[in-house]
Order: C-alpha cells, then structure tokens, then sequence
C-alpha cells in the first residue's frame, strides 16, 4: 500500500495567487489563472507543479525541466523554457520557502502524537504479532511496526512512521517522518526525520524552509548513538541496505547513502551528498554539500573532499585529494620542519 505521506497539502493555487503571496511578477505570456497543484524539484516537475532555479550549475536542468511554473532572478528569465511560466523575483529561494508555506502550512509544525491524549500507543496505530513495546514509550497516531520488533523505553515513533519487522528502536531515540525497513537497529538517542538546516539567508533576515520530504531506511542498518539524520526538504534523505553508521554522526537533508557503507564516528555528510556504495567515511570526516563520493572510496579521517570524488579513490587532508599525494606532502612537511628546527644557532630573541 502507498504511503499516504506526512504532511497535509493545500491548493491548488493559481499563478496569480503564487505571484501575490511571494511577491513574484508572473513573466510574459504566462496564464494567471492556471493552476499550480504541488511543489517539485526541477528534474521531478511536472506541469503542475512550480520549481525554482537560485543557483546557475543548474540551469541544464532548467532547459530540460517539464515545470508548470519556475521561479527565477530576472536575469534567468530568458533560460525559461516556453512551457514554463517564469515568476520573476530577485531571491527566488526566499520566494520558494514562501510558496512551500502556501502549499504545506503544518510543516512548521510537525506532529509525533496526538495532544491532550493520555495514551501512550494512539489507537490508530498498527503493531503486528510479537511487537515489544518497553515503558515510557509512544506510539504515534497511524504509526506501523512490524513483526517481532523492540521500541524501548522512552522511544518515540511519530505519526505515520512505518518500521519493518525485527527492528530494535533503542532507548530515548526519536523516529519521525520516516520508512523504515527490516532488521534495522537504531541506538539510544537517534534523531532520524527531524527537519533539515534549511533557511532563505538575507538582509530581512533568515526564512525557515519547510521539508517536506521523508528518512527512508533499507534493511539491515545500523545507526549509532546520538547520530542524527535529517528529513529532505523535497526529495527523500536515503540510507542504504546494509550500511552501517557509528555514533555521534550528522547526516543532511537530501543525502544518499548507498547500499554497505560505512560511516565512522564524528562524520558530517552536507545536504544533498549522494554516496555510492560500500563507501567508507574515516571518523572525523566531512563532506560540503552537492558533491558526490564514488562507489567503493574511501576517505581518511578528519579529511573533507570539496568536490566529486571518484570510485575506488583514497582520498585524505583538507581539502581532500588523493591518499598517496596527502603522504607524500605530510612526510615533505615533516622532512622541511626537521630541517628547519636543525638549522638554528642556538641564539634567542628573548629580549629583543
């Protein structure tokens, strides 16, 4: 069965009721009285549907894009495509986190259980043969667990959340907004659904972005103590079958992780990094954000790759490049400073 989704949605909404509420002047020849039914990526549009383009590495995808509508800097209006009603607007994010709160109004405010309940396990929830739920915990509405899986005490499982069969939900962790497969165990204090970093910056100040997307977890993860993983903001956040993420990580909106990784202590992953598989993250390590790490690589601890990194690649150092290159410029610099500290004349300048 479908997952019928986490938030309520609004509309549709006309063009010229978009244009108003944002600010936004409708381009030439757009209809004003079409309607608008959802919010979507530029790549996932379709014509009724609005997107937005503020950065220009994405104006291919502006071309291709089968978007009803497309908010845009003036600049950009010409790269609209004729099919596509261009909103022109100086900050088109700022314009988009605006028209994701038309569309989604409990965004903001999402809900894990019902109010004013005394019940730990709303009634509407699903719980399969040999489910354990442990003292202190709560059951949102419509939530489903299956089959032979733990939720311990103090868990919370939100509204709406699915967990597959034999899962242990550890201790005081909080699950929302998410799909969850089987076997799957997450440890005490997890953060998994949350909403994702994302604010319009600028001079009026910063305007929270709703995220509307979901958590979606394959079978057979792990995920340690403490470690967060934020909800996407229109598309899913995804950990992959297998992978394996230690304690105290922090995973952004949008990222993809891939089937049998493994992701060590410390480790930050920006919003919308998409990792291949079996790819292996050194503790203390960080990616920024929109990059993608190749299957099979590997990056070395405390090291941050700035750009794509290739599969099979070793990369270390910050920024990262390639491991035999890294060394090489450490055992140069040690070889320097040991030259360097051999060098002096015993004098000081103590008193210079």
């Amino acid at each position: 069965m479908e997952h019928p989704g986490f938030f309520m949605r609004a509309g549709p909404f006309s063009l010229a009721e978009i244009a108003k509420a944002t600010g936004a002047e409708l381009g030439a020849g757009a209809d004003p009285a079409a309607q608008i039914e959802n919010v979507r990526p530029l790549s996932d549009a379709s014509s009724r549907d609005i997107s937005f383009l503020d950065n220009r590495k994405y104006l291919p995808i502006l071309q291709q894009t089968r978007a009803g509508a497309c908010l845009v800097q003036p600049a950009l209006a010409p790269r609209v495509p004729a099919s596509t009603a261009g909103l022109m607007t100086p900050e088109p994010y700022r314009a988009f986190a605006q028209t994701l709160g038309l569309f989604y109004p409990d965004a903001l405010l999402p809900k894990a259980a019902e109010g004013g309940s005394e019940s730990r396990i709303d009634k509407s929830a699903v719980m399969e043969e040999g489910v354990v739920i442990e003292p202190g915990a709560i059951i949102g509405p419509e939530a489903h667990i299956g089959r032979g899986t733990r939720i311990a005490a103090g868990a919370v499982v939100g509204y709406r959340v699915a967990i597959g069969r034999d899962c242990y939900i550890g201790p005081l962790s909080t699950i929302a907004h998410s799909l969850i497969g089987d076997r799957v165990i997450i440890h005490t204090g997890a953060r998994i659904g949350q909403d994702g970093f994302g604010f319009a910056m600028g001079p009026k100040g910063h305007l929270k972005v709703p995220q509307i997307g979901r958590v979606v977890i394959q079978d057979d993860v792990e995920i340690g103590a403490n470690t967060t993983i934020d909800r996407g903001a229109l598309k899913d956040t995804m950990i992959g079958a297998g992978t394996k993420i230690d304690n105290l990580v922090q995973i952004g909106h949008n990222v993809v992780i891939g089937r049998h990784c493994v992701i060590v202590a410390h480790t930050g992953i920006s919003g919308s990094t998409e990792l291949g598989d079996f790819v292996v993250m050194g503790g203390q390590s960080g990616t920024v954000g929109h990059i993608k790490i190749g299957s099979g690589a590997q990056v070395a601890g405390a090291s941050h790759p700035s750009k794509d990194v290739p599969a099979r690649a070793r990369v270390g150092g910050t920024p990262a490049r390639p491991l035999t290159q890294w060394a090489r410029e450490l055992a140069l610099l040690a070889r320097m400073t040991k030259r360097g500290a051999g060098s002096g004349d015993g004098s000081n300048d103590e008193g210079a």
